[in-house]
């Protein structure tokens, strides 16, 4: 199974690609940060459908992990990442991908065993599990983060019998 991790974000958008195979390895394709030019709302995220379009043309994944909206006390904030979120969503209906999303505290759980692990403990962990040389950038290390929750839960999934928890 190909996974591509999105951790979506009206300025900052990280993605990563990684293959799930058989057993529990995951092996590392390609992951990077989509930093759209500042501007109005409808070009940042236009920009943001473009270069996903080309990643999933390009990496052709079998299947999308996205990162849940996180409401934190800004509504403004909250409304954008939403707005770049169902972007990212409509890209993946647009190409055929199935959705799974993840809760940043699962994810978190997933990788480190602590829901309210900080990030550069998170993408420490990224880093020793896909034995990469480099610490990605966050927004990528996030993404990297997502993609392998979903890796991890599908083969929990398969284990139990069940096929659609996590679906968007």
């Amino acid at each position: 199974m190909r996974v591509l991790g999105v951790d979506p974000g009206s300025r900052l958008c990280g993605y990563a690609v990684i293959d799930v195979h058989e057993g529990r390895r995951c092996s590392y394709l390609e992951c990077g940060v989509l930093s759209p030019e500042r501007g109005p709302a409808e070009d940042r995220l236009g920009s943001i459908a473009c270069w996903l379009r080309d990643v999933i043309s390009e990496l052709k994944p079998t299947v999308m992990a996205v990162e849940d909206v996180f409401c934190g006390s800004n509504p403004r904030s909250a409304l954008a990442l939403a707005q770049a979120r169902g972007t990212v969503l409509a890209v993946a209906g647009l190409s055929g991908l199935r959705v799974h999303s993840y809760a940043p505290t699962l994810v978190k759980q997933s990788l480190t065993g602590k829901g309210n692990a900080p990030k550069a403990q998170v993408a420490k962990m990224v880093v020793a599990m896909l034995g990469l040389q480099l610490v990605p950038q966050v927004d990528a290390s996030d993404a990297l983060a997502v993609a392998m929750t979903h890796g991890m839960q599908s083969r929990l999934d398969l284990a139990r019998g069940l096929s659609h928890v996590g679906q968007a």
